[in-house]
């Protein structure tokens, strides 16, 4: 017996009575050789699959690679393409794949073993759960990296805001108290969560509770937490409070202006011993957290009055952040509107921009509840917007009263200034009417506009016109001068 013949046979038993699956390829990745379980495991006799590109076979099939970028796997995790196995509930294995070579070098063809053996695809069904699950704490790793709030979400380049973020990221670095305060909707919680995620509990809980929205009888049970059968109706097993919830991490207390004395106290004693007593519990539970506060209230004020603590006023108070409110920071204005709106035309797939007017009206607004009013705002005028720019027909009555009261108010201060009114006065008389002065006034605005900028688009931006409406007033303005000018020539 030749000697090739012997090993072909040797080989061919080795097949037969492994109990994997075994498929062996030339160097141009067609099938030479393929065992009885494999072949049954793919539902196809071995003479379909034999002389066939494996894939063919198998389409998702790595030899190709293997033998084109030689390298190996083992025990590599390999799905199949639904309808190229025979039971499509068993569509995944265990597989090691390598390239074999020649006396010279050449790669000369591949083979792949296939783990069959029941232990072999309960790893596999372990591994591929493991790996799903991998994929989904991934996911959601990735997802709450960027949804979690940062100093780049505060939206303002103004000094001001620049110097409270400077002072933010200050306070995150430590676990000192911290009292944010400022008007209502300036950003307190936004700062408060910047802090957090910035600092070294980043990865802890937040919690943040709303000291104003919390009944007062009910505010130390949810603080603090009951245990079972702590006052009637209390829940079966008890419940944990705010602080042990925020155990590792911040407690954030919003409106602390609006707690009531009795708790101030009982809030000091958890600040100072760093433990809780729950609601008809027998022992106190040891707590690791960080507080970080806000109020809108004079706190010192309140102080004064008798309302608030000035022990638990200094506990709180380690590093003071006032945040400044909108009217005084006008220059973040135009950013926290083009912020919103891109948000509302991501969300809701359209195209639509703010007028130039309505953007002066903004900058320009009072803005008593602050960012939280702008928002809101913005909010209401991209709901009935009719086209893709937001007009002043758009805003609040309030808003335009406002804007028309402003410009009345400049106007008044511009007539005030000239040197000599009565002269405005004696010159609407000369012309005729008022009508008429104000076409002249128009008329030289809109001529002395271009000669100033050379432009029609600045000279419109300049006047606050749209360029339509600046170029047609312009062109009838020209045209009436020429034909003056030549109706003044002498035949």
């Amino acid at each position: 017996m030749r000697k090739t013949e012997f090993y072909k046979r040797i080989f061919d038993e080795i097949l037969r009575l492994s109990d994997d699956g075994f498929i062996v390829v030339d160097n141009h990745a067609i099938v030479t050789d393929i065992n009885e379980l494999y072949s049954r495991f793919l539902g196809k006799p071995r003479e379909e699959i034999i002389g066939k590109p494996i894939t063919d076979v198998i389409p998702n099939s790595k030899m190709p690679d293997i033998m084109k970028y030689q390298f190996r796997e083992d025990l590599a995790l390999h799905k199949f393409v639904p309808g190229y196995v025979r039971d499509a509930k068993n569509d995944f294995v265990l597989v090691s794949r390598t390239f074999v070579k020649d006396s010279r070098g050449n790669v000369i063809g591949g083979v792949a073993q296939v783990h069959f053996r029941e232990q072999s695809v309960q790893s596999a069904k372990r591994m591929l759960k493991e790996y799903n699950e991998l994929e989904f704490l991934r996911e959601q790793y990735a997802q709450f990296n960027e949804s979690r709030p940062g100093f780049n979400d505060i939206i303002g380049k103004s000094d001001i805001i620049q110097e409270k973020k400077r002072l933010a990221v200050q306070a995150s670095r430590t676990d000192f108290s911290v009292l944010i305060t400022g008007e209502s909707g300036t950003g307190k919680e936004v700062f408060a969560r910047a802090i957090h995620y910035t600092g070294d509990r980043a990865h802890r809980p937040f919690v943040s509770v709303n000291c104003a929205a919390i009944p007062s009888e009910l505010l130390e049970s949810e603080l603090f937490g009951y245990e079972e059968g702590a006052f009637t109706g209390a829940k079966k097993g008890g419940r944990k409070g705010k602080f042990i919830q925020a155990d590792g991490g911040t407690i954030f207390l919003d409106e602390i202006g609006d707690m009531p004395l009795v708790m101030q106290a009982k809030l000091l004693r958890v600040l100072q011993e760093r433990e809780v007593d729950t609601v008809g519990g027998s022992s106190p539970v040891p707590v690791d957290i960080r507080v970080i506060s806000a109020t809108r209230k004079n706190l010192e004020q309140m102080i004064r009055e008798g309302t608030f603590r000035e022990d638990l006023y200094y506990r709180l108070n380690v590093i003071n952040i006032n945040l400044p409110p909108l009217r005084e920071r006008r220059e973040d204005i135009p950013l926290l509107v083009s912020y919103y709106m891109d948000k509302l035309n991501q969300e809701y797939k359209r195209n639509v921009v703010i007028s130039k007017e309505v953007m002066h009206t903004l900058c320009a607004y009072s803005w008593g509840g602050n960012v939280r009013e702008l928002d809101n705002v913005i909010k209401g005028a991209y709901a009935v917007c009719d086209g893709l720019e937001i007009v002043m027909s758009d805003l609040p009555v309030k808003m335009e009263s406002a804007q028309k009261k402003h410009t009345e108010t400049a106007i008044q201060k511009t007539v005030s200034r000239t040197p000599d009114p009565d002269q405005l006065i004696g010159l609407v008389h000369e012309v005729g009417s008022m009508k008429a002065y104000l076409e002249v006034v128009e008329k030289t605005m809109i001529l002395s506009a271009y000669d100033m900028f050379h432009s029609v688009r600045k000279a419109a931006e300049y006047l606050g016109m749209s360029m339509p409406t600046y170029v047609r007033k312009r062109q009838a303005y020209l045209k009436e001068e020429k034909e003056s000018s030549e109706g003044n020539i002498l035949p």
